[in-house]
């Protein structure tokens, strides 16, 4: 029996009902690792090209890795993988808390759901048993009330429960998976996909661990290691005392934080949103996820006329700046209680902050009006129209049944010039990172091929000086934030291949190095890799797992007919910041378009962005080799 995880994956058909255990030889894990590794193994080998997102051919994976339940700070995120509805690629998303522990104590290190069920079901698993049961009870509960119904019924407090809430059942395109209300795998429109499926939720119990680690001395000691030591990180310290909202106010300053649409990159009410303005006024408590001691995550109580309830926790920076300076709103209160509606409704913050900051500003410039929006008037500021649109959305209620698909559809239903304000890429949402500021975020921007996602790689400061821990990565110089030359591209590159190692081994980013509040060095990670499994594996081989899953992702899009032409931003990156201390600067189109040609070339990737043959026969990904390029020669 291997050491560190079970080898067993559950498969589960929601059309007839039947499930079945999946014994998966070592050799999968060591190839691909978990995670995003495990979700793109099977995505590629199983999906025919064109499968409709939203119809029952299209597959669900919840995917553990073969560190998973190590007690280490930061090993315990679960990814989520399925066909995109929002943006027609690949779709993932990671979420942390307790439930990728939980799952993988049950017995099971990913579950594969296909199929659609005819009537509301939910999965119960517990101790390598599993079994469907009626959830045509829960359809339309909330989050919360979704959650408190399945434990009670199942008499099981303890069970870690992912679900759906109305916006989800309602194939709203931005709908989340929500883990125990408050920890979401955002990004995609992954609910949608639970949705179409009729599947309300995931619920697991393991009450012993069935595996084995190799050298559970030596995870202790790199545990204790961690707890002794963490601060003397600031960074980990200041993460620790407030959080993510720790961003607004700096990046504010720095102006990078998204304001009004994108139009600017400071905000003069930065200051009443910022994490320092939470601890004064909301902050119940702070909450951690599994063997982790910083205790980032705010636990809040908003006030009336916006009170919210605390089992929601509250609001990460990115939720903050896209219902605040995104919209334009100061008042922290709103911003709280948009949180909460979003975690439980279970729609992505991100998207539907972007959606509405467009609406907002298509409704300044005439090119919406109130017979359009059902007498709604949307006005940057104004906290009361915000969530007045987010409740329509959510419920696909009158104008909100447009907002709802995203904004990319949306320009395209309500036309009139709106493309040009309408921010993603491939679809998505651009997160709140100002990339006119920091270049190398818009080059993820762009490549990524999930489409806009923040979490793709370090951000550009971390590259502006030299570091021990950029050095083990490969990266020996420092380049400035605004240089798109091959030094800056590389180090984009690797860092690429960093963070995605992160996604396969489910590790959060706050606690690896090189991010600001990072402790656990990649040094670390390999010991910890090997401590778990038994392996001898080294830092190149854990890079190399990483980059053919990067590159079994970008072979499922070539597929699905995406390439250079998807690699992009919007227009407005290459203008000017209407406002704020980076007034005036944009992104140069010209060395924009080359860095990413160049980033192809490091990659292995051709002039369209596609995997070559022999970089994917490198990679051992042959059998991809032969599906990609069939009838090529």
């Amino acid at each position: 029996m291997p050491y560190g995880f079970n080898g067993r994956w559950l498969r589960v058909d929601l059309s007839t009902g039947r499930m079945r255990v999946e014994e998966v030889e070592e050799r999968v894990y060591r190839s691909y690792l978990g995670g995003r590794g495990f979700c793109a193994y099977v995505l590629f080998r199983e999906l025919r090209p064109g499968t409709d997102p939203l119809g029952p051919e299209n597959k669900l994976v919840f995917a553990t890795s073969v560190i998973t339940g190590a007690p280490i700070a930061g090993v315990n995120r679960v990814s989520v993988g399925a066909k995109s509805p929002l943006t027609g690629t690949y779709g993932e998303a990671e979420a942390g808390g307790f439930f990728a522990v939980e799952m993988k104590f049950s017995g099971f290190d990913a579950v594969v759901i296909e199929g659609a069920s005819e009537e509301p079901v939910y999965l119960w698993v517990k101790d390598g048993r599993a079994e469907l049961r009626d959830a045509r009870g829960l359809w339309g509960k909330t989050v919360k009330e979704t959650v408190e119904a399945i434990r009670g019924e199942l008499g099981e407090p303890l069970a870690r429960v992912a679900c759906i809430g109305p916006a989800g059942e309602r194939m709203v395109r931005f709908a989340c998976v929500v883990f125990d209300n408050r920890y979401a795998a955002g990004r995609g429109g992954l609910g949608a996909v639970m949705g179409s499926k009729k599947l309300k939720a995931v619920a697991v119990r393991g009450t012993r661990r069935p595996f084995e680690f190799h050298d559970p001395g030596r995870l202790a000691e790199i545990a204790r290691w961690f707890g002794e030591n963490w601060r003397k990180f600031p960074g980990a310290v200041s993460r620790s005392t407030y959080g993510t909202p720790e961003l607004v106010t700096p990046l504010s300053r720095d102006g990078t934080l998204p304001t009004l649409n994108f139009r600017g990159g400071s905000f003069e009410g930065a200051g009443s949103i910022s994490g320092e303005e939470l601890n004064k006024t909301i902050l119940v408590k702070r909450e951690g996820c599994f063997a982790c001691p910083l205790s980032c995550k705010a636990v809040v109580r908003a006030r009336p006329p916006y009170e919210t309830d605390p089992d929601y926790g509250g609001p990460e920076y990115e939720t903050i700046a896209a219902f605040g300076s995104l919209c334009g709103i100061g008042d922290l209160d709103a911003v709280a209680y948009a949180n909460q509606l979003c975690n439980a409704y279970g729609v992505d913050t991100i998207s539907a902050g972007v959606t509405i900051a467009f609406a907002m500003e298509c409704f300044e410039r005439g090119i919406l009006t109130e017979e359009d929006t059902g007498g709604l008037r949307l006005r940057f500021g104004d906290p009361d129209s915000m969530i007045k649109a987010l409740l329509s959305i959510v419920r696909r209620e009158g104008f909100g049944n447009v907002l709802a698909e995203g904004v990319r559809r949306a320009s395209e239903i309500i036309g009139r010039g709106s493309e040009k304000l309408a921010m993603h890429v491939k679809g998505k949402e651009v997160p709140m990172h100002e990339p006119r500021g920091k270049v190398g975020v818009g080059i993820m921007y762009a490549v990524s091929p999930i489409g806009a996602d923040h979490l793709q790689c370090p951000h550009d400061p971390v590259f502006e000086r030299e570091r021990e821990d950029l050095r083990s990565l490969g990266i020996e110089e420092a380049v400035g934030r605004l240089d798109l030359g091959p030094a800056k591209v590389r180090a984009l590159y690797y860092g690429m291949l960093w963070w995605g190692l992160g996604d396969c081994l489910g590790v959060c980013r706050f606690t690896l190095l090189p991010h600001s509040a990072g402790v656990l060095t990649p040094n670390h990670l390999v010991e910890v890799v090997n401590a778990v499994t038994g392996w001898q594996a080294s830092l190149w081989e854990l890079m190399k797992a990483s980059e053919r899953a990067l590159n079994l992702v970008k072979s499922f899009n070539a597929r699905e007919g995406f390439g250079a032409r998807d690699d992009a931003l919007p227009e407005r990156f290459f203008e000017g910041l209407e406002f704020g201390t980076r007034r005036g600067q944009g992104i140069d189109r010209r060395a924009f378009r080359e860095a990413v040609r160049l980033l192809y070339g490091m990659a292995g990737w051709d002039e369209e962005g596609r995997p070559t043959r022999a970089k994917l026969c490198e990679l051992g990904l042959e059998w991809v080799a032969d599906e990609l390029y069939k009838g090529e020669g």
